[in-house]
């Protein structure tokens, strides 16, 4: 099947009972449960070498499982003349301060005026792994989630840095203002994240087809209703730091998904900065590290919370 991406499954001990289209969704992000069990009543799902077409087969330990899914659509994703903040760059690696408002990657709806774009237009050159959607992108912080990125300007690159991403070894430093005043001044949350049972567009800490998310915070400074934080990651889950901050009932300024749905001084958008991206490089295989400055809309955001 040339034209499919196959993705190949054990089902491990924790998997078992488990539906089969929920065992696939919770293990392959990029793909909705709707979507997945559109493909196994279509027969694109294999188990044990025989194809299964019911969503509610129960899953069994040891179960080779193989689902095969339909390359995108080809989409041309045109190079735009976007300024970048580019920190460092070499024939291997672009590490990009992104600023807020800015989407990393296209999607549907959204072709135009994404990082990738201006990617395409500053590098001659960009990965090919994620396909022409995503070309060089290895991760990603949220659309108003502003700073450190790094993109691969070839699949070797793209590869070494996804091993780190995958092990845990990636250095990721982010500021944050939270509501309330936390009292402990620091802490690690270790809490499983998944898609929310009812939200598809959230993510909740459950134990119902989670992933282990552990986030490491320390107080920078209180403000009495408001907390500037630094929260380190040592794991990497969607909405991963504004999901385990509210659920200690300190959502991030801002952020009306997970916090407030009129966020107070008027600030759209969670106040989140990748301050600090830390990796060995592919092809010298040295550690290297970037710190970027709090932006503007931080800053005035701690501004306000201070007066």
């Amino acid at each position: 099947m040339s034209d499919y991406n196959t993705y190949e499954l054990i089902a491990e001990e924790t998997d078992q009972g488990e539906r089969l289209d929920v065992f696939l969704a919770s293990n392959i992000d990029d793909f909705s449960r709707s979507y997945i069990q559109k493909l196994i009543e279509k027969g694109s799902v294999e188990i044990n070498g025989s194809l299964v077409k019911s969503k509610k087969y129960k899953v069994k330990l040891n179960d080779g499982v193989i689902i095969h899914i339909p390359e995108p659509e080809k989409l041309k994703i045109d190079a735009e003349d976007i300024p970048l903040e580019i920190v460092y760059e070499d024939e291997d690696v672009i590490v990009v301060n992104k600023q807020k408002g800015m989407v990393v990657h296209p999607a549907v709806g959204n072709h135009t005026g994404t990082m990738v774009n201006a990617l395409l237009f500053h590098c001659k050159n960009l990965s090919s792994i994620n396909g022409v959607i995503r070309p060089g992108i290895v991760h990603r912080i949220d659309k108003d989630t502003s700073g450190l990125i790094v993109a691969a300007k070839n699949d070797r690159s793209h590869v070494f840095l996804a091993d780190q991403f995958k092990v845990h070894s990636i250095k990721r430093v982010y500021h944050a203002i939270t509501y309330g005043n936390i009292i402990n001044d620091q802490g690690t949350i270790n809490k499983p994240i998944g898609r929310h049972p009812t939200n598809r567009l959230k993510m909740a800490v459950t134990d119902m087809n989670s992933k282990e998310a552990i986030t490491h915070y320390r107080v920078i400074e209180r403000y009495g209703n408001y907390t500037h934080i630094q929260a380190r990651l040592e794991t990497g889950r969607t909405h991963q730091i504004r999901v385990h901050m509210a659920y200690i009932h300190h959502p991030l300024l801002g952020d009306m998904v997970y916090g407030p749905k009129k966020p107070k001084y008027k600030i759209e958008g969670q106040i989140l900065h990748a301050k600090v991206l830390g990796f060995i490089h592919p092809s010298n295989e040295t550690y290297m590290e970037f710190d970027s400055d709090l932006p503007c809309h931080f800053a005035e955001a701690l501004r306000k919370v201070k007066g």
